[in-house]
């Protein structure tokens, strides 16, 4: 069997339910080059995951996308690290190149692109965050540099995790107020933005109580779940008529930064991913217990 020429891959652990392969290689078919894009999964633990990374150059891969509980180790190997990955202090994207592992976030990009998606006059003053974990860090920093919020309210279960955040991502032209979890939706009327990067809401997982009767109607809500797609936060924000961004449109654009660096040229995110990835999570909905 020919060697593809262009190789890349996700690692995480665990990782076979990841729909990175499904996004690279839709692209890549759609492109019509020879490119094969797969998944790792590593042992556990740090050694684990630097002997998957030090194995792939050499078996022809390009780059790998990175996932949980690894993108901090990906930041740590890296010997060139771009200003979004230090400000998140994790990388989900590695590229090698001349013997160097070059280090970034796309998920900065990503959330951005599925923001101005969405609304593309978008004028954004205020935003209010749910959740303090990677993925929220990764938000702040794309509505502090590219969205360009002047101001932010976090908020978190672990109000000691969120004030973290808070020094660490703060800026001169960017505040930030961590309000407590019990009283977030006091700040629902001032937010032009409001997203859930938590759990909550998941497939197994407690829902998300958010009323929104308060919110401004030109308030968007974003939810980076997409299991399922429509959360009950999103059917929610419907009712109301507000705008919505879904799971799916930050998993698909973040995608774009690492297809374009290792596989191909033509990474255009439209109806026709969509509906590939739309028929996959019918399909797993469909053939779970």
């Amino acid at each position: 069997m020919g060697r593809h020429p262009y190789r890349a891959a996700v690692i995480g652990r665990p990782v076979k339910h990841s729909l990175s392969p499904l996004i690279h290689n839709f692209w890549a078919e759609r492109e019509g080059i020879s490119a094969r894009y797969t998944i790792c999964e590593p042992e556990d633990g740090p050694e684990g995951f630097k002997a998957a990374i030090d194995r792939l150059p050499g078996a022809g891969y390009r780059g790998a996308n990175v996932t949980i509980p690894y993108k901090e180790y990906a930041l740590k190997l890296a010997d060139i690290k771009s200003d979004a990955a230090r400000a998140i202090g994790a990388a989900n994207m590695l590229t090698f190149s001349e013997n160097r592992i070059i280090a970034d976030n796309s998920d900065v990009t990503g959330f951005a692109q599925s923001v101005f998606a969405a609304a593309p006059a978008l004028s954004a003053q205020r935003a209010l965050v749910l959740g303090a974990g990677g993925a929220a860090r990764a938000i702040i920093v794309a509505l502090r540099d590219i969205v360009k919020v002047n101001h932010l309210y976090l908020t978190n279960r672990s109000a000691a995790r969120a004030h973290d955040v808070a020094a660490q991502l703060h800026a001169p032209d960017f505040s930030i107020d961590v309000v407590d979890w019990s009283v977030r939706e006091k700040f629902i009327p001032d937010a032009d933005i409001i997203i859930n990067t938590t759990s909550l809401g998941m497939d197994g997982q407690p829902e998300l109580e958010l009323g929104l009767g308060e919110a401004k109607p030109t308030t968007i809500v974003s939810d980076i779940v997409y299991t399922p797609l429509k959360t009950t936060l999103l059917r929610t924000a419907a009712r109301h008529g507000l705008a919505t961004i879904d799971g799916l449109e930050m998993l698909m654009r973040q995608a774009v930064p690492g297809y374009l660096a290792w596989l191909g040229k033509n990474a255009d995110v439209d109806r026709d991913l969509r509906n590939c990835l739309e028929t996959a999570l019918r399909r797993r909905a469909e053939a779970s217990p």
